[in-house]
């Protein structure tokens, strides 16, 4: 099976599964999968795939789904929900991150066969979280707000396209410039940093048009909930 379309199911399997997660368990499910999403998309971002020729990174769908959670919670519940579920997303990030480099401090026993796996991914993870943290804490909170404005303008349920697509496409191109200046500026030769920052912008940009639909479904769950509840 070709990367792409592997990359094609990926995407219908995230989306799919935080519907699950916020039928079952509501607006905490959302929580949930925000705090999961981040930790998750940080360990996928380490492995280079080829996409439609271009080299990529892996973690944007996941990732992606983190700002359709809280374009959810903005939504249908508050701004300040949707505030609240960013920075469980970076607590979780931070949580991670410590307690791992402790974990690689331990000497591993003499039948251990992890330790080096774990240095390959983990030891990596300081400069992809802190590259990563910036840019999560920036551009979230700049989709919040951003798609909090829009909602304002245009208030509509038929305009909710334009408000999820637009905050997201915005806010991501925001997370690229931010992430990928810190995490990867120096590690690659300048072509390949500026064909990951396109084709990882782009995967985003598609990511962001490919979870319209699945806000739609999301916005008729829970009809009874209450605005900040």
């Amino acid at each position: 099976m070709s990367n792409e379309l592997i990359w094609i199911l990926f995407a219908l399997i995230n989306f799919s599964l935080l519907l699950i997660f916020y039928r079952i368990f509501g607006k905490m499910g959302l929580f949930v999968w925000i705090g999961m999403a981040t930790v998750i998309a940080n360990i996928q971002v380490l492995k280079t795939v080829e996409l439609f020729g271009l080299t990529a990174t892996l973690g944007n769908i996941i990732y992606g789904s983190a700002y359709l959670a809280t374009d959810i919670l903005n939504e249908k519940y508050s701004k300040k929900d949707a505030k609240k579920a960013v920075w469980l997303g970076f607590s979780t990030l931070i949580t991670m991150t410590i307690m791992m480099q402790i974990a690689l401090q331990f000497q591993p026993g003499q039948s251990d066969f992890a330790q080096g796996s774990l240095e390959t991914l983990f030891g990596l993870i300081p400069q992809i979280a802190l590259g990563s943290m910036a840019a999560y804490l920036v551009s979230q909170y700049f989709d919040v707000w951003i798609y909090d404005k829009i909602r304002k303008l245009f208030p509509s349920t038929k305009y909710l396209w334009l408000r999820n697509n637009a905050g997201t496409m915005l806010s991501q191109l925001l997370d690229t410039t931010v992430f990928c200046s810190i995490a990867f500026y120096g590690q690659y030769p300048i072509n390949i940093w500026f064909e990951i920052f396109f084709t990882t912008y782009v995967i985003k940009f598609v990511v962001a048009i490919i979870d319209t639909p699945f806000m739609y479904i999301a916005k008729f769950m829970h009809k009874n909930d209450q605005k900040g509840s």
